[in-house]
């Protein structure tokens, strides 16, 4: 039967192309309007490390004086450089990693290239294995070399390329803020999106392309980047080891929920302890969040994107209203049609799924046009300037969503003229023919 409805369906279409075509309109330029921003807005919420979100937890503590403190109130954003050296020391989680982001300047060893700066991070060991960084040659460096403050620096693909050309450079010297550096390894194509272990910089922006040991960046006293709030003296040195500023992300691993709740105890002896010790002055305040906490806890994704998402799911319902008085239309111009097949034989049953099939089909027509305009929307979300406008693409996913959705609001849409149709009375319907 399902064969014979799409049947009539298309002979349907055909003596009604310019009522056909307005529908199948409707219905596109909602499903291209509602995908377009919730295509967006899935590429901005995303998971940015699946399957180990829930392992990975953001450290925050309340080091600072008790000036304008408030009861209940959210624990600095980030941590000073004294605890996360201390935490970082007692590994008490699976991996841990402190850092900060920072720029640099690149010096090539090739005849006709200028130096150049590129973005940094300033990190520990266990920053590669924690984030599953892919590595396309060699590997990160290790916990004995950061203790060391070794000259070792990993470096992005594309750095990789424009300063040692398309091979492994691992193992050769490359110049940075006039200190030469080994590179022991070089990260493949990588963008977690959104960048989620440091929320103080473009959350959406393309990873650094030089990453080395923390311990060195200090030794250097290389520039740092992001934000820092202090308190009190910080003796002239506010990224000094005892500054009462902060300006450290701090990560940490754990595997398990049982870990998770023991080093949130941890934290809260920590804390103690250091208010025991004169460091804090504030009560107890700590909190251990996972990744996807942490996002939502940041707002990560942009306010005029989620406006957006609502002024493309208003147009869609604007444009279902439409399709559901141009159904209603249709199929109530059948009335004769429909009349002689109830008087045939054919059920109420019948005469809604023939309608509903109808309906569909329209919404399938709408689907394929509305994915057209849904990627020429997209199109036009790469050409804007923010950050994240080039992640702005139709994944398979999204792809059948947009036939799924077409075809459900468009069967949505014809449920009232479909119901609307069976009811028609056979006996009228012939007696005025």
């Amino acid at each position: 039967m399902f064969a014979y409805y799409c049947n009539l369906a298309l002979r349907s279409f055909r003596r009604d192309k310019a009522l056909t075509v307005l529908m199948v309109l409707a219905i596109a330029l909602g499903i291209g309007a509602c995908m377009t921003t919730l295509t967006v807005f899935h590429v901005l919420s995303g998971d940015p490390m699946p399957g180990k979100s829930d392992r990975l937890f953001y450290v925050q503590l309340d080091p600072a004086e008790m000036n304008d403190y408030t009861p209940g109130e959210e624990p600095a954003l980030q941590v000073t450089r004294h605890d996360a050296e201390a935490l970082l020391r007692e590994k008490r989680g699976d991996r841990q990693a402190m850092m900060t982001g920072g720029g640099v300047s690149i010096t090539p060893d090739r005849d006709g290239m200028a130096p150049f700066m590129r973005s940094a991070r300033y990190t520990s060991a266990d920053f590669f294995a924690m984030f599953d960084a892919p590595m396309l040659h060699g590997r990160g460096w290790n916990a004995k070399e950061d203790e060391d403050h070794a000259r070792v620096v990993v470096i992005s693909s594309a750095l990789n390329n424009r300063v040692f050309g398309d091979g492994d450079s691992t193992g050769k010297q490359l110049r940075i803020d006039r200190t030469d550096f080994t590179v022991v390894g070089v990260i493949d194509e990588w963008r977690p999106t959104p960048r989620f272990y440091d929320m103080n910089s473009d959350r959406y922006g393309e990873l650094e392309d030089v990453f080395l040991p923390f311990t060195t960046s200090r030794d250097l006293k290389m520039s740092r980047s992001g934000s820092m709030d202090c308190w009190g003296d910080s003796g002239g040195d506010s990224t000094g080891p005892n500054a009462p500023c902060v300006w450290i992300q701090y990560w940490v691993e754990l595997d398990s929920p049982a870990k998770a709740a023991a080093y949130r105890d941890y934290l809260v002896d920590y804390s103690d302890q250091q208010r025991a010790a004169g460091r804090y002055k504030r009560p107890t305040n700590v909190r251990l969040r996972d990744v996807m906490e942490w996002l939502a806890f940041a707002k990560v994704v942009p306010g005029d994107v989620v406006m957006q998402l609502w002024l493309g799911m208003g147009f869609l319902l604007v444009c279902l209203v439409n399709t559901v008085g141009l159904l209603l239309a249709k199929f109530l111009r059948r009335g004769s049609e429909i009349g002689v097949r109830r008087a045939l034989g054919a059920s109420r049953g019948a005469i809604f799924a023939q309608c509903l099939v109808e309906a569909g089909t329209v919404g399938l027509a709408g689907g394929i046009l509305g994915l057209g305009l849904s990627l020429l929307g997209l199109w036009a979300v790469r050409q804007q300037p923010a950050s994240y406008a080039g992640l702005a693409r139709l994944d398979l996913g999204m792809l059948l969503l947009t036939f799924a959705l077409a075809i459900a609001a468009s069967v949505l849409a014809g449920l009232l003229p479909a119901w609307r149709a069976m009811q028609v009375a056979p006996a009228i319907q012939l007696k005025s023919q």
